[in-house]
């Protein structure tokens, strides 16, 4: 009884978080970029005198899923989809630099070319500013050309060199607001052999029918769980209605 209530509580406790990070997933089933979260469970024993038989249920942390979306053709010059392996440097909501696969971006009011969530990209020197211009052109290595307001049909200009980099899987670490980040904190040096396409967007790469079945799983493994939180109660109270009765 005393392990029944420990493996049904703990386990409980954790599938809730495990149904937290599937309804997440869900919810970011249309966003561009986007990284399935992945999580799994394990038994944790508590050490201690007189303790061996208590269990804890618990998640053995977070990882993500590094599979590529499905491309969509938006036909859009701001659009773009990273071709292969590879991620966007941007700016973090702490002004540290983070990765995202995120394609659609957008020019500022302030003219500073941004994200759709409104994280500043950069460049070869820092957040990229961008000056009033008729036509856009982003090339496979991440150029950016523009044909400034007012100049001649020749007057192509390059304002700047999107950051693209590709450090190791096992170097990142996901943050806040679907961002990645390496995991000493340091900015990942470019590398010239991530290319881009312009006119798409990579999808979230959630596969929403197994997302939908894992989820009844989960309900249905934490309706197991409270059934046996009930059980253990039953069995304690058959338990001192027979030492009321010796």
């Amino acid at each position: 009884m005393d392990k029944l209530i420990y493996v049904a509580m703990t386990g409980a406790r954790e599938t809730m978080k495990s149904q937290s990070a599937v309804s997440h997933n869900l919810a970011n089933i249309n966003t561009p970029g986007f990284r399935a979260v992945q999580h799994s469970m394990q038994s944790a024993p508590i050490d201690g005198t007189g303790l061996p038989t208590r269990v804890n249920a618990l998640m053995a942390g977070e990882g993500w899923s590094n599979r590529e979306g499905a491309m969509l053709q938006t036909g859009r010059t701001l659009d773009i989809a990273i071709q292969g392996d590879g991620w966007l440097a941007v700016q973090g909501p702490d002004g540290e630099e983070a990765y995202t696969r995120a394609g659609n971006l957008r020019v500022s009011p302030t003219g500073m070319l941004e994200t759709a969530t409104g994280q500043l990209v950069l460049g070869k020197g820092g957040p990229i500013s961008m000056p009033q211009f008729e036509r856009i052109d982003l090339g496979g290595d991440g150029r950016i050309s523009v044909l400034p307001l007012g100049s001649p049909p020749n007057g192509i200009a390059e304002v700047d060199r999107l950051k693209l980099v590709n450090p190791p899987r096992e170097e990142l670490q996901r943050i806040d607001n679907g961002l990645f980040r390496r995991i000493d904190g340091e900015p990942a040096l470019a590398d010239a052999e991530v290319r881009i396409a312009s006119g798409q967007l990579e999808t979230s790469n959630v596969n929403a029918a197994q997302a939908l079945v894992e989820m009844i799983e989960l309900s249905r493994r934490f309706e197991m769980q409270v059934r046996s939180m009930n059980q253990a109660e039953k069995m304690d109270e058959a338990a001192t209605r027979l030492m009321q009765m010796s």
